[in-house]
């Protein structure tokens, strides 16, 4: 249950700013960004300590993956479920090619989710993908500014005034990664129902991650909001 937002770079460039506030229980325990070997890949992903999944990760395979709870619409929930989400982030990681993977994968079973995939082998190309629990709405997306907000937790109008901030943020500011960094910490109206960073007493706002690639920084930054740690980790070497 997050947000995300993301700024692709110049035309024909292969760089993107991608920015995540993850939504989660308050105790809910999860680890910092470290490096990580899944199906024969090198990633690097901050894990979850519950079920050792991911919400956000990079491969060597020059691809970036990151997962929200839930579809168009707020769904009810069904468990048991077959397989955690956070798993699936590590599978996509790995894999060769993310259409024909997912085109071929078994989703039964998985409670619904809202996935994105940035690859940038031969060009810049981020792919959508909605479970709804039925089918699987996979598409390419247009290469220009974007945020998501995670239907559980935030109806069509909350995500349309929450869209409303990030029009006005961008027509407003210079688009860098510390003025996005700073939107995505303070944008809102003064209601932790609603604002960027939440705080619905047995839920709230626990992390903030930022991965930045462009020819000049390759970085994920990754803050602990309850202890105000952050840690910038170089992706030099994985892409």
């Amino acid at each position: 249950m997050c947000t995300v937002s993301i700024f692709p770079g110049e035309e024909n460039s292969n760089s993107f700013l991608l920015s995540f506030n993850r939504d989660e229980a308050v105790n809910r325990r999860t680890f910092a960004p470290t490096m990580h070997y899944v199906n024969g890949c090198e990633m690097i992903f901050p894990k979850d300590a519950v079920a050792g999944g991911t919400w956000l990760g990079v491969s060597d395979k020059k691809r970036l993956v990151g997962i929200m709870n839930g579809e168009f619409k707020a769904h009810k929930r069904n468990p048991p479920y077959q397989k955690s989400r956070g798993v699936i982030v590590k599978e996509f990681l790995a894999a060769d090619a993310v259409k024909a993977y997912a085109e071929n994968y078994d989703f039964k079973g998985i409670e619904p989710f809202t996935m994105l995939c940035a690859d940038w082998n031969l060009g810049l190309v981020i792919t959508e993908m909605v479970w709804d629990a039925k089918q699987l709405h996979l598409r390419d997306i247009p290469l220009k500014p974007q945020i998501w907000s995670s239907s559980p937790l935030y109806d069509s109008d909350m995500k349309k005034q929450r869209e409303n901030w990030f029009d006005d943020f961008r027509r407003n500011n210079e688009i860098i990664a510390e003025k996005v960094w700073d939107f995505h910490h303070k944008a809102g109206i003064g209601d932790q129902h609603i604002d960027l960073i939440i705080d619905r007493g047995f839920l709230k706002t626990q992390s903030i991650s930022q991965i930045e690639i462009s020819e000049n920084i390759k970085q994920f930054r990754y803050e602990e909001l309850a202890t105000g740690n952050i840690e910038i980790l170089s992706l030099d070497h994985l892409v």
